[in-house]
């Protein structure tokens, strides 16, 4: 977090992102919007240097990344989020380390089947969703009365993307940041 947002701070970020993620020479792709510190100063030159691809957000469409979308709406649905801002950056930072430690270590996400992120980015969530379904297949084999339908469903969800290329063009191991 930032006082301001411009180029300089944006290549801070994705540079601090791309080797905090091993991503450095594996052809990221990095969402971001067309505001002007993503197009503005070095930024352009580091995805270059970087060789990350930039996929902006498609015309007159402003929300097309529904995860980080996801996140904000989260954010300010949070009770402890200050509806009148914070009283300094650092308190501001302080609230946002505690927020995205909790968003990704605690919170269960409904669109991942209810694992973290962190879970789902260390590729725990197919041994936790195997066993959940055996707990919920135990319990309805005990009490089939408390079920109407099947389980709920505990298949890992598999690769996510945004703005989706044509099967053929998705390359193996590709790394996303967003």
């Amino acid at each position: 977090m930032s006082d301001a947002e411009n180029a300089g701070n944006s290549e801070i970020v994705l540079r601090k992102a791309l080797l905090r993620q091993g991503c450095v020479n594996k052809s990221p792709v990095v969402h971001s919007d067309n505001g002007s510190a993503m197009k503005g100063g070095t930024l352009p030159a580091t995805f270059e240097q970087l060789s990350v691809t930039p996929p902006f957000s498609r015309s007159r469409v402003s929300n097309d990344n529904a995860y980080i979308e996801s996140l904000f709406g989260t954010t300010k649905q949070c009770p402890e989020y200050p509806p009148e801002g914070f009283e300094s950056l650092e308190l501001a930072r302080d609230w946002v380390m505690k927020f995205i430690t909790w968003y990704n270590e605690e919170h269960r996400h409904s669109a991942i089947r209810y694992v973290t992120p962190a879970d789902r980015h260390e590729g725990k969530d197919a041994d936790i969703l195997a066993g959940r379904k055996m707990t919920l297949l135990r319990a309805k084999a005990k009490n089939p009365g408390r079920w109407s339908t099947d389980v709920r469903n505990c298949e890992p969800i598999g690769p996510v993307w945004l703005n989706p290329l044509p099967e053929e063009q998705h390359v193996k191991e590709q790394c996303v940041a967003h």
